[in-house]
C-alpha cells in the first residue's frame, strides 16, 4: 500500500471517545523525544486530564540530537533544556509533573533490543501500571526515524507484560520517504481534537528549542517550521491500532 493511500485512509478513520479508546482506566504516552509527546498526543493528553483519568507521558531519548553542533547548548545543556521544556507542555496540557518520566537513552541510537532496551521496556510497564493505564500511545512502527521505531519496539514489549491496548501515532510518516510501505490498511481511530487544539498549540510552542530559532548556532540544527506545526495542530489526531 502506498504511504499517500495509507494516510488518506487513515484521516477517514472512524472517530472515538476517550472511552472507546482507553476505557475506564489511564493512558500512557511514549514519546521517542521530547515534543513528540505534543506533537501526536497534545489534545488526547488534555482531554484525559480534563475528564479525571489517569495520564502520563514517558520520554525515552535525552533529546541531544536535535542540534548536536551548537556551541552555546553542549549536550548536557540541550538535555536540560528540553525537559525543562517538556515539563512546561506537560503542565499546559494539565499533566502533573510526577506524570512525566524522562529515560535519557541516547538521541538517534535508542535501543531496541538487548539489556538497556529491556531496561527501557520494565520502565514503561512500570510507569503504565503506577497510573492504572489500560492503553499506551506510541510512535507509528514505520515512522522514518530510528528513534520512533525503536520506541514502538520497547512499548510493544512493555504492552505485551502488561495485556494492554497499544495504539501507533504518526509524527513523519506524511512528511518524509519510508524505508518501506505499509504491509496492511490502516486500523484504529481519529479523536477529535477541536476542543483541545488552544492547549496543543500552546504545548508545542513550549518546545522553544524545536520550534523557534531559540538555537542559532547549528545550521544542522532542526527546526519545527510554522506549516508543520499548523498541520499538527489543525488535524484531528490519529491512532492506529495494527496487528503486530
Amino acid at each position: 500500500m502506498t504511504p499517500s493511500a495509507f494516510f488518506r485512509a487513515a484521516h477517514a478513520l472512524p472517530f472515538a471517545s476517550l472511552d472507546t479508546l482507553i476505557g475506564a482506566g489511564g493512558a500512557l504516552v511514549i514519546a521517542p523525544h521530547p515534543d513528540d509527546e505534543s506533537l501526536g498526543c497534545g489534545a488526547l493528553i488534555a482531554e484525559t486530564v480534563e475528564t479525571g483519568r489517569n495520564a502520563g507521558v514517558v520520554v525515552v531519548s535525552d533529546g541531544t540530537g536535535s542540534h548536536p553542533n551548537s556551541k552555546a547548548f553542549p549536550a548536557e545543556r540541550l538535555r536540560a533544556l528540553r525537559e525543562c521544556e517538556a515539563q512546561a507542555a506537560a503542565g499546559t496540557l494539565g499533566l502533573p509533573t510526577n506524570r512525566l518520566s524522562f529515560l535519557r537513552l541516547p538521541d538517534r541510537r535508542v535501543p531496541s533490543e538487548g539489556l538497556a532496551a529491556k531496561r527501557a521496556a520494565d520502565a514503561i510497564a512500570g510507569a503504565a501500571e503506577a497510573i492504572g493505564a489500560t492503553a499506551l500511545f506510541v510512535s507509528w512502527r514505520l515512522d522514518p526515524h530510528c528513534d520512533h521505531r525503536a520506541a514502538y519496539a520497547l512499548a510493544r514489549a512493555a504492552q505485551r507484560r502488561l495485556g494492554v491496548k497499544l495504539y501507533e501515532y504518526s509524527i513523519w510518516g506524511e512528511r518524509l520517504p519510508l524505508d518501506r510501505e505499509p504491509d496492511q490498511a490502516p486500523v484504529g481511530f481519529r479523536f477529535d481534537s477541536q476542543r483541545q487544539r488552544g492547549r496543543k498549540r500552546a504545548a508545542i510552542a513550549c518546545h522553544r528549542s524545536q520550534a523557534s530559532l531559540l538555537i542559532d548556532d547549528d545550521p544542522q540544527g532542526f527546526t519545527l517550521d510554522r506549516s508543520m506545526i499548523e498541520a499538527f495542530v489543525n488535524r484531528d489526531e490519529i491512532f492506529l491500532e495494527m496487528r503486530p
